[in-house]
């Protein structure tokens, strides 16, 4: 009786995976406009780096969030409430307002680093069959054709502890094969702010403008650091969170077998998410379906190469090692609202993506 059931379980897992891989891989070939008006189309990956290339380090400018105050600069993603990146802004259009107090933006300009993103992905034997293990895994691979060859990437997984499975490479193909060579999770964990936290320590040493694409249900299991802790280190980080739920797809599977129980958890660990990307500058989905995944990871690319770089003194406390909450606001050059409209002259509601503020360093000295 047990070697049937085994077989059965492998049976099912089999099939789950092969339909998932297939699914997703139609999915992520499949052509698609962009998200944001006048943008050009995801770039397919480019040929695999040669060694020398392999050798470089990831670059050096474009730095998120510059804490060594009296210089603040920040990363902002403008954008429509539909998620189109609003693009051609000028120094004018942008007011920045430091604990209370406006600010004269002294620099200001576009973005152009390359990537550097690390894929912080929860692969543990939680849900039937391992369900999130092997969705994020699946998930994870239509990230890539959105890629440019000097664009780095890392891949981290997570269940009781967080592995680096790839560090920092340009070889797009070397984080592909790895995704592709894991099979079996490990433990029943997903000590995500744990993750979260070391996966930042460790990108303390890279230089320029980082952020994290994390794939998980939110959900922390026992992790050695609190919700509290993670957002007060979140604070004083310069790397930016785009979050993808994984719990969606799997309730919408149990409640259609039966299962209508409370799923507080799951939106606890949505909860979660949202305020770590919040808290960072980045934004948090939550897709119902495969199909949406391709079309997330081209917003989380285009939100990373349309980024406006501002720069500002605070006019006050620049060096009381307090933190301090920064608003930006989109306005008109005569400093009234912004106003933007779609296609059919219908008024845009705009949105300011940007880290909520940053720490300052106590009798620190300016740049």
């Amino acid at each position: 009786m047990k070697a049937i059931l085994t077989t059965i379980f492998l049976a099912i897992s089999a099939a789950f995976l092969l339909v998932s891989f297939s699914e997703h891989l139609a999915h992520a070939q499949s052509p698609a406009g962009p998200a944001g008006a006048g943008q050009s189309t995801p770039q397919q990956p480019a040929p695999t780096p040669t060694p020398q290339q392999q050798q470089q380090q990831p670059p050096q400018a474009g730095a998120s969030i510059n804490v060594e105050v009296p210089v603040v600069t920040l990363d902002v993603i403008a954008a429509t409430q539909h998620g189109d990146i609003l693009t051609g802004l000028k120094r004018e259009n942008f007011r920045v307002v430091d604990d209370g107090q406006p600010q004269t933006v002294t620099g200001f300009g576009a973005t152009d680093a390359p990537i550097t993103i690390a894929m912080v992905m929860e692969f543990s034997s939680r849900g039937y069959f391992d369900w999130f293990a092997y969705q994020a895994k699946y998930w994870a691979d239509a990230f890539f054709p959105n890629l440019k060859q000097k664009d780095w990437v890392a891949l981290v997984t997570f269940d009781m502890k967080s592995r680096i499975e790839v560090d920092f490479t340009q070889n797009k193909d070397e984080v592909r094969q790895a995704l592709y060579h894991m099979y079996f999770p490990g433990f029943s964990e997903s000590n995500v702010f744990d993750a979260v936290l070391t996966t930042i320590d460790q990108m303390k040493e890279v230089k320029g403008k980082k952020s994290m694409l994390l794939l998980a249900t939110g959900v922390d299991t026992f992790s050695r650091h609190t919700l509290d802790e993670t957002m007060k280190q979140l604070r004083q980080s310069d790397v930016t969170i785009f979050s993808v739920g994984l719990d969606k797809p799997y309730i919408n599977f149990i409640e259609s077998h039966g299962n209508q129980g409370s799923h507080m958890n799951y939106l606890q660990g949505e909860n979660q998410l949202k305020t770590f990307s919040q808290l960072t500058g980045g934004y948090a989905w939550f897709p119902q379906f495969d199909g949406e995944i391709p079309e997330i990871f081209r917003q989380v690319v285009q939100f990373l190469r349309n980024q406006y770089s501002l720069s500002y003194t605070p006019t006050t406390g620049a060096n009381d090692g307090k933190f301090h909450k920064v608003k930006i606001e989109l306005v008109q050059p005569d400093g009234s609202p912004l106003i933007v409209n779609d296609q059919k002259g219908k008024k845009q509601k705009v949105v300011v993506y940007a880290r909520e503020g940053y720490t300052a360093v106590k009798g620190g000295v300016g740049d």
